[in-house]
């Protein structure tokens, strides 16, 4: 066999290593316009993180912090780092609470960050960037805290992509259908546009935002983002998902697990998708959220 040629080096460049390490974006370091806003709801604990990595790897941002729970340190927390804090101690609901804090944000472009998510590098900056240039929803990856993709991005409600999933198990489908059934999955690092995503970490241009609300303030609680990026999508700025940004994200912590959160999710999401899509992709979407829920459990691979 003939002896494989090794590439010259630069003299203190490292070699790219293959595998599945995750390549930091660029971006770290330089100064970016961004406001910042994060909605706090008894979240003190999960709060700590955030303002630890916005320190390390945002620094020159705005920030600002809309409490909504009973003071549980969380507003003087962040104003130690060096937040413009609001406090709504009578929990007008999530999006009407983030609402509010866009109506602060002093610079073009602004991130939506809940408090249990936490920056692994520069990358909303890139995010940022993106933003600036297209007029759309910029989501990043969501990993859990070991690394596990979370299910982040979905397909439009309605459509033979999101029934595809609930018909096949994934493995089964062939890749290309299935990177469009189920974009979430970490397959190629290329920007991407999607039905819709989870607003945990959510960067666009502020004069966008706050002509979308971006929230329905009528929304106590439960798919405010489905709604957010299906008027967007409406009005021409899509949801676009990157893939080489991640975050970690906690996620559920203000929810819990209280046995009727399934059932008043699913009544959200019909009203939702009712409203903004339309009978017929309502029913299209009601017969693929049932053939999920009756095959979750048994579909290898999920």
């Amino acid at each position: 066999r003939r002896a494989r040629r090794r590439r010259p080096t630069t003299p203190g460049v490292a070699r790219r290593r293959r595998g599945p390490a995750r390549r930091a974006p660029r971006g770290g370091g330089r100064p970016v316009s961004l406001t910042v806003v994060t909605v706090l709801h008894r979240s003190a604990p999960e709060l700590a993180a955030l303002l630890a990595s916005l320190d390390r790897h945002l620094p020159d941002r705005q920030l600002v912090v809309v409490d909504t729970g009973e003071d549980d340190g969380g507003a003087a927390l962040a104003r130690r780092h060096g937040a413009e804090v609001l406090e709504l101690r009578e929990n007008p609901g999530f999006g009407a609470a983030n609402n509010l804090g866009v109506t602060r944000a002093r610079h073009e472009v602004t991130a939506l960050l809940n408090p249990d998510v936490v920056l692994l590098d520069g990358g909303l900056r890139c995010l940022a960037d993106a933003a600036r240039e297209q007029d759309a929803l910029h989501v990043p990856a969501l990993h859990d805290p070991d690394g596990t993709p979370q299910r982040s991005a979905h397909p439009m409600p309605g459509t033979a992509r999101e029934l595809l999933p609930a018909l096949l198990p994934g493995p089964l489908l062939p890749g290309a259908l299935r990177r469009r059934a189920e974009p979430w999955r970490p397959v190629g690092r290329g920007a991407r546009t999607v039905g819709w995503a989870i607003a945990a970490a959510l960067v666009a241009r502020t004069a966008t935002l706050r002509a979308l609300g971006p929230f329905d303030a009528d929304a106590f609680l439960h798919y405010e983002d489905l709604d957010l990026c299906l008027r967007a999508a409406a009005g021409g700025a899509p949801t676009v998902l990157h893939p080489a940004v991640v975050l970690e994200h906690l996620g559920g912590h203000s929810t819990g697990r209280a046995p009727s959160r399934l059932g008043d999710e699913a009544r959200r999401r019909r009203v939702v998708v009712g409203a903004r899509l339309g009978p017929q992709a309502l029913a299209r979407d009601d017969a693929a959220q049932a053939l999920t829920f009756l095959t979750r459990g048994v579909r290898p691979g999920a």
